[in-house]
C-alpha cells in the first residue's frame, strides 16, 4: 500500500509540475516573439474605440491597447496586425486562434468565460448601457419610455438588457434590430425607432453621427453593468497574465503619476513602486517572460491610462467623453488595479 501511494504521489506531483509548466510557459507568447507581430483584434469601427483611416492606419482606446502589449512583448508599438470583427464573429474568431487578443469593446459576463472558453484579463472600461432619443420635451428619464421602439443591435448584451428592464418596470417595447451603429443612426432619424440603445460609450460617438447631433439627448439612466476589457483564450495563462499586467501597468502609472511626458523623470526616481514600475528594480518582466522594462516600453508607446482615455474618449478627443466610474479610485471613480510587487 505505501508503494502504491508513492507512486500514486510521485504521479500527482508530475502531473502538477507538466500542469504548471504549461500555465507558466504558455505557446502564445512564444508564437507572438517568433511571428514578430501581434495580431489583434477589433471593433471593424467605433469611434474612439478602434477606427481604420483612409490609409489603413488604425487608431483608437483599444487600439492603443493592442499597440501597448506590442511594445511590452516585441519592443515595437507598431507590430500588430489588426483583425477588424463583428459582434457576432468576434468570440468564435478568438477561440478558434485566429488572434492572440481580443481588444473589443467587449462585456465581460461569466456565460462568456464559463460557456466560451475565453478569459477576460481585466477591465478597461467600465460602462453601462444607455439610451438615446431624438429631442423630446416629453422623455426625460428611461422610465418614460413606455411603449416606444427601440433600435437595438442583436448578438450583444444590450438586447437581453433592454428585455430585463422593460420587464423589470412592467413597460412594453417594440424591438427594432440592426446591424450595428450606421443602420440604427439611419432608422433613428427616418422614425422607424424612438430610441437607440446601446453603451453609454458608443451613443457619445453615435449622436456625432446624426445629421444634427444637437437634436439628440442621452437620457440619464444607466440600466446596466458593462465591464469593457482585452479577452484571450483560455489555454494559455502565461499569455493571460502578459495581457492582464500590461494593462494593471497602464492604470498603475496614472496613478503614480508616470506618463509620456514624465519618463525621463521617472527612470530617475528613487520610489520603490515607480522603480519596480519601469523595471528599475525587480524581476517582475522575467516572471511574465518578458524584460524587465516591459511596462516601460508600453507607456513609452502610449502612455498611461489617463493620457490613453483622454486622447480618444474624453477632454482631448472630439467626443468629449466623461471619465465617470473610470477614474481613479482615488479622484472617486472604481477604477483600481493591483500593486505591482
Amino acid at each position: 500500500m505505501t508503494h502504491f501511494c508513492s507512486r500514486a504521489a510521485a504521479g500527482l506531483a508530475a502531473l502538477g509540475a507538466t500542469f504548471f509548466a504549461f500555465a507558466a510557459y504558455g505557446g502564445t507568447l512564444d508564437s507572438i516573439k517568433q511571428r514578430g507581430a501581434l495580431i489583434c483584434g477589433v471593433n471593424e469601427g467605433l469611434g474612439g474605440f478602434s477606427v481604420r483611416d483612409a490609409a489603413g492606419a488604425w487608431s483608437g482606446f483599444d487600439v492603443d491597447f493592442c499597440h501597448a502589449l506590442a511594445a511590452a512583448v516585441l519592443d515595437d508599438p507598431q507590430k500588430v496586425q489588426f483583425v477588424a470583427l463583428t459582434n457576432a464573429e468576434r468570440f468564435d474568431a478568438l477561440r478558434e486562434g485566429k488572434m492572440d487578443v481580443l481588444s473589443r469593446n467587449s462585456t465581460w459576463t461569466l456565460e462568456r468565460e464559463a460557456g466560451q472558453g475565453i478569459l477576460f484579463a481585466g477591465v478597461a472600461y467600465h460602462d453601462g448601457q444607455g439610451f438615446m432619443v431624438l429631442r423630446h420635451p416629453k422623455i426625460d428619464s428611461a422610465l418614460e419610455l413606455d411603449g416606444v421602439s427601440v433600435c437595438v443591435q442583436d448578438g450583444t448584451t444590450t438586447r437581453p438588457n433592454l428585455a430585463d428592464f422593460f420587464k423589470a418596470n412592467s413597460m412594453t417595447y417594440k424591438e427594432v434590430l440592426v446591424a450595428g451603429p450606421d443602420e440604427a443612426i439611419a432608422r433613428l432619424e427616418g422614425g422607424a425607432c424612438d430610441a437607440y440603445t446601446t453603451d453609454e460609450s458608443a451613443l457619445y460617438v453615435v449622436r456625432l453621427g446624426l445629421k444634427k447631433p444637437a437634436e439628440a439627448i442621452i437620457l440619464p439612466d444607466v440600466i446596466s453593468k458593462e465591464p469593457l476589457g482585452p479577452a484571450v483564450r483560455a489555454d494559455d495563462v502565461a499569455w493571460f497574465n502578459v495581457v492582464r499586467w500590461t494593462l494593471y501597468a497602464l492604470i498603475d502609472a496614472e496613478e503614480l503619476g508616470v506618463g509620456q511626458a514624465t519618463l525621463d523623470e521617472a527612470q530617475k526616481s528613487q520610489r520603490p513602486d515607480v522603480r519596480r514600475l519601469i523595471g528599475a528594480e525587480g524581476d517582475l518582466g522575467q516572471a511574465l517572460g518578458l524584460t524587465n522594462d516591459w511596462a516601460l516600453r508600453a507607456l513609452r508607446a502610449v502612455g498611461n491610462y489617463g493620457e490613453m482615455f483622454e486622447r480618444n474618449l474624453g477632454a482631448h478627443s472630439r467626443y468629449g467623453v466623461p471619465r465617470g466610474l473610470n477614474q481613479l479610485w482615488a479622484d472617486g471613480g472604481i477604477l483600481y488595479a493591483p500593486p505591482l510587487r
